[in-house]
């Protein structure tokens, strides 16, 4: 491709690691462009970053630093005793977005759900599937829907890694009756992976992923039931930070805390099916696989709780509540749960070079 020496800015939200694998295919089509990335970023989304691009310079960027509560009845209080650090951070990231343009020479800014992180100097894209946000409450969704609009049009442009047309893997949230004002474009599924075809060696493939204290908890309660089962298990962790030690006492289990992107492709082709949250990115790779998963939304967040409902009645994933969680119950999935996953154009490619060529 044409050299063109773009120096785009990009930032992930550090809600859980979703929103930084989401941006691992479009820095990979940056870089095919010849752009020159800079990421900015803390903690686990920088080391996760760090690890798929080595040569890629990260900016240390403060998060968001969201906080779950363990039960759905104190899910909304919880995020509003957090909005005003939230606000703090939006306008810390603003004031940071323009001081990196200026440093670095930047021409292009993306931000996935950093409500602050655009200038109106250069163009600013804005990533988001939850156009429509679900708090739980009808009258919490249209504060929320209102608010996140009068951020979103401050952008110049937002892209959505959802479809378009046909089968919609977000739904209302990604597709709600009223649009931004800015132009929306649909990038098709986001996945850092890609399908392989490897010989079958694990039953199962456990995901463990999403914020704390509810990533704890679900593996706590996976941890617990393992003992009983005798197919031959993996499970990853999901913690980037962490060696990766494997301690346990159970022969048919192999533990990793963290895997780069091209090991843990290879181990969910490895494995018969999936069982895994239901976060947006992961839902992503399961259907850029084609694999076969039972999903487990965190409790006390709407937006999950309603995604496994709409893939669920599409026909593409199994899932199951949290308390009623059985391993024994998953591995009888695999034989039973018939998907009608269908691959779609990969919208995102066309979409950036468009965009590259508008800079």
């Amino acid at each position: 491709m044409a050299l063109n020496n773009n120096r785009i800015l990009i930032a992930p939200l550090d809600w859980g690691l979703g929103h930084a694998t989401r941006c691992v295919p479009l820095i990979k089509q940056l870089l095919l462009h010849n752009c020159i990335i800079f990421i900015g970023a803390e903690g686990s989304t920088a080391k996760l970053l760090k690890t798929e691009f080595p040569s890629i310079t990260i900016l240390p960027l403060k998060g968001y630093q969201i906080e779950y509560s363990k039960k759905r009845v104190t899910f909304l209080l919880k995020i509003i005793t957090q909005l005003p650090r939230i606000s703090k951070v939006i306008h810390y990231e603003k004031r940071w977005v323009e001081e990196a343009i200026k440093t670095y020479n930047i021409n292009g800014v993306i931000s996935d759900n950093r409500l602050g992180f655009y200038s109106n100097k250069i163009p600013s894209v804005y990533i988001t599937h939850q156009l429509l946000i679900k708090t739980g409450l009808k009258l919490f969704d249209k504060i929320a829907h209102k608010i996140h609009y009068h951020y979103i049009n401050k952008f110049s442009t937002c892209w959505v890694p959802d479809f378009e047309k046909e089968i919609t893997l977000a739904g209302d949230l990604s597709h709600p009756k009223k649009l931004p004002n800015v132009p929306v474009q649909y990038l098709g599924a986001l996945s850092r992976f890609k399908r392989l075809e490897l010989e079958l060696e694990y039953k199962l493939c456990i995901i463990i992923s999403g914020p704390e204290p509810q990533r704890s908890v679900f593996e706590e309660i996976i941890l617990s039931q393992l003992h009983l089962c005798k197919e031959k298990i993996v499970m990853v962790r999901g913690l980037p930070n962490e060696e990766n030690e494997s301690k346990h006492s159970f022969e048919n289990l192999t533990i990793y805390n963290h895997l780069d992107a091209e090991k843990l492709n290879a181990i969910i082709a490895q494995s018969e099916m999936v069982l895994s949250r239901s976060g947006y990115s992961t839902i992503m790779d399961l259907i850029t696989l084609h694999k076969n998963a039972v999903l487990v939304p965190t409790p006390a967040q709407p937006e999950q709780e309603y995604l496994v409902i709409h893939l669920s009645n599409n026909g593409l994933f199994q899932f199951v509540q949290q308390k009623d969680l059985k391993i024994s119950e998953v591995l009888k999935c695999s034989k039973d749960n018939n998907q009608t996953l269908k691959t779609q154009p990969e919208n995102f490619k066309k979409i950036i070079e468009d965009w590259l060529n508008q800079l």
